[in-house]
């Protein structure tokens, strides 16, 4: 009965909808006013301490074992729950930090393979052609998948204003759709580097396959093994800043500063508060296990202090939610393959985990933002406003 009060004091204030609930013994109960837009049905006792212990964890482990079901859209209750401004999910009483973590050269290594190694072929599923795993950019309401993802490559390599047959690197390359678009379309001389096997193998037989082997490269390196020789016109990393650690933020953005020519441009794109740093135990336990987003005023600390200049910085927060949308339809619309690869639990998990992003997302939570980089000031020759980014011609 106490356990009960206790989940009857936080729900019904953690909702800006209303929320059925299915408890344990059979009862029911409905928080808020209006028609009940979802319901949660716990199918057993999910110790109260456990969710005081860290909230995230307990109810997205409770998820995935089928322990807590959810009937309506579990991107809408997550997102009413951040929306609350007494929701467990802002209550610093249940967000619990996890001690610090290794983010060696080899730890680093195993992270990233533990969630990009897990298979070519189940990324394919749901992700599109391009195998473009990052937020996509909708010039158009109607731009599917595939062309907002190429729009979203074409909008970063554009804001570099980049000159032919000069050299870029991309810190965390993926699938190469970045690199491969950089050396055909804009005659750059490109190397991409990644920690993932599955990644640089696709990539290695996409450029013999295009013919590209005396333009392009991709190497199983991290970004920390670059040489400090090997100087760069440009560098792009898209999505990579989340895996290096808080305590390795100064040194990637060193990393950059090092790497580039000292009249060239960096675009860095990647998850970011604009609250501050933070990490979710669920998410760092069961999907990107090492994975810190980093505050806005952190990262732009560390830009300045390794000597690089902030030329533009863009907000993509809604383009995200909107991928995130797409790739959990695509997920839950080809749910028989998946099914071949994983069980019950994965699937849970990894549409819980898509979701839960889009409604960070939606809400303002997590942003993704793209820097434009410069090293210094005085090198820069990028042009004085925005119209080139946005020029039709390559």
């Amino acid at each position: 009965m106490l356990e009960k009060t206790l989940y009857d004091q936080l729900l019904k204030r953690s909702f800006t909808i209303p929320v059925t609930v299915n408890y344990w013994d059979g009862s029911t109960k409905k928080y808020g006013e209006g028609e009940s837009q979802a319901t949660i049905k716990f199918n057993k006792e999910i110790p109260f301490k456990q969710v005081t212990k860290n909230a995230s964890m307990a109810l997205g482990e409770a998820y995935m074992n089928g322990d807590i079901e959810i009937q309506g859209s579990i991107e809408d209750i997550i997102s009413a729950a951040y929306e609350s401004s007494e929701s467990f999910l802002r209550n610093k009483k249940f967000i619990k930090w996890l001690p610090k973590q290794s983010h060696s050269e080899n730890k680093s290594k195993k992270d990233v393979q533990n969630h990009y190694d897990i298979g070519n072929d189940f990324y394919k599923i749901w992700l599109d052609k391009s195998m473009t795993y990052s937020a996509a950019y909708f010039q158009n309401e109607d731009d599917s998948l595939y062309q907002a993802q190429m729009n979203k490559v074409h909008h970063i390599i554009k804001k570099l204003d980049p000159k032919p047959n000069r050299r870029l690197l991309d810190i965390g390359c993926g699938w190469g759709t970045l690199i491969l678009t950089a050396a055909q379309e804009y005659n750059l001389k490109v190397t991409g580097v990644t920690l993932s096997e599955e990644q640089y193998n696709y990539v290695n037989n996409k450029i013999k396959e295009l013919g590209l082997e005396d333009v392009a490269e991709v190497r199983l390196q991290d970004y920390r093994e670059v040489p400090k020789d090997n100087k760069f016109d440009y560098i792009t990393s898209v999505g990579m800043f989340e895996h290096v650690g808080q305590e390795n933020l100064d040194e990637y953005f060193k990393t950059v500063s090092e790497l580039l020519t000292d009249d060239g441009h960096a675009l860095i794109h990647g998850i970011t508060r604009q609250q501050g740093g933070a990490v979710n135990g669920w998410i760092n336990k069961w999907i990107f296990e090492g994975g810190y987003v980093p505050g806005l005023t952190e990262n732009l600390g560390h830009m300045i202090d390794n000597h690089l200049q902030i030329a533009d910085m863009e907000p993509l927060r809604r383009h995200y939610q909107k991928t995130l949308e797409i790739w959990d339809k695509n997920f839950n619309d080809n749910l028989d393959q998946v099914k071949e690869m994983f069980d019950e639990k994965f699937i849970r998990m990894w549409d819980l985990y898509l979701q839960a992003c889009a409604a960070s997302f939606k809400v303002g939570n997590i942003d993704v933002i793209q820097y434009l980089l410069t090293k210094g000031a005085s090198g820069s020759d990028l042009p004085m406003t925005r119209e080139y980014m946005y020029d039709d011609k390559k």
